[in-house]
């Protein structure tokens, strides 16, 4: 059986309209008009700041290498230059691409912004956008969106304001996930951490969990599946999950009586945890 845990990962600093977090090394009082209103709620969290801080706590050590595929905010790349690790996310479409800028250059001191980059190559080319760092990488970390794990893909732009939707639906053209994830093998060192987060969600009328198809894929490349995460995205108050509506929730408010399933709520997300294993570790690495 694969170890179960619990993160708590609720990014109440940086909820909606909130400033960046300030860093460890300073920070500057503004973000430049780049808030977090500028990203749907969904991509917000995808991968927040205190889940990435976890990952690369748990996973790394100071002046690691960090990559991250389906980059949709600026979260890893922040936690990891504020934890002294270095980070490279790949980020193909530019406009998303100076949303995470703006964002970083608000929130990060001048030394800390020197161990970030963004590369301009799909999940798919990581090989090729980390060719100078191929089996250098400590931990790679990705969100993948639902379509790429067995969801259905979306036909129009969820939230127009959204950069990161925008994104999604310009790089929607084939299903990226298997070919990031044998990219993933190729950049991590021996015993370096693949990290894949998701969410279930209802689509159709029916559940849909990417999880177990992540695993199988993963597992078919010589991962090696060692921890599963449960990170909850709410705060705790005692004994009770504190789950806030914003607008678009209280809009979905329905009769109790309605057969319709009742509006999503976004609690916490499913981190698959696997290593590359080492020489002599079950089997010679590839």
């Amino acid at each position: 059986m694969v170890p179960l845990t619990v993160w708590l990962c609720s990014d109440t600093t940086t909820d909606v309209g909130a400033a960046p977090e300030p860093s460890a090394a300073g920070s500057r009082a503004t973000d430049g008009g780049a808030t977090s209103r500028n990203l749907c709620l969904w991509h917000r969290h995808a991968v927040g700041r205190e889940l990435a801080r976890h990952l690369i706590t748990t996973c790394t050590r100071e002046g690691d290498l960090i990559a991250e595929g389906f980059t949709v905010n600026e979260a890893t790349l922040a936690a990891a230059a504020g934890l002294g690790r270095h980070a490279i996310a790949l980020v193909p479409h530019f406009p998303l691409a100076q949303h995470v800028g703006a964002r970083l250059r608000a929130g990060l001191s001048e030394q800390e912004l020197k161990r970030v980059q963004m590369r301009p190559v799909r999940p798919d080319q990581m090989v090729r956008g980390l060719a100078d760092h191929l089996g250098d990488v400590a931990l790679v970390i990705a969100a993948p969106p639902s379509y790429e794990a067995g969801g259905y893909a979306p036909r129009t732009i969820r939230e127009r304001g959204c950069p990161a939707c925008r994104a999604v639906l310009w790089q929607l053209t084939s299903q990226q996930l298997g070919l990031f994830l044998a990219a993933a093998w190729k950049v991590l060192r021996p015993g370096g951490v693949l990290a894949i987060t998701t969410t279930a969600r209802a689509q159709a009328g029916r559940l849909i969990d990417p999880a177990p198809r992540v695993i199988r894929q993963a597992q078919g490349l010589g991962f090696r599946y060692v921890q599963h995460v449960i990170a909850l995205r709410v705060p705790i108050d005692g004994d009770a999950l504190v789950v806030q509506a914003g607008p678009a929730d209280l809009a979905q408010l329905r009769d109790t009586r309605s057969r319709a399933m009742p509006p999503p709520v976004n609690v916490h997300a499913d981190v698959c945890l696997f290593t590359k294993p080492r020489r002599g570790q079950d089997g010679d690495a590839r």
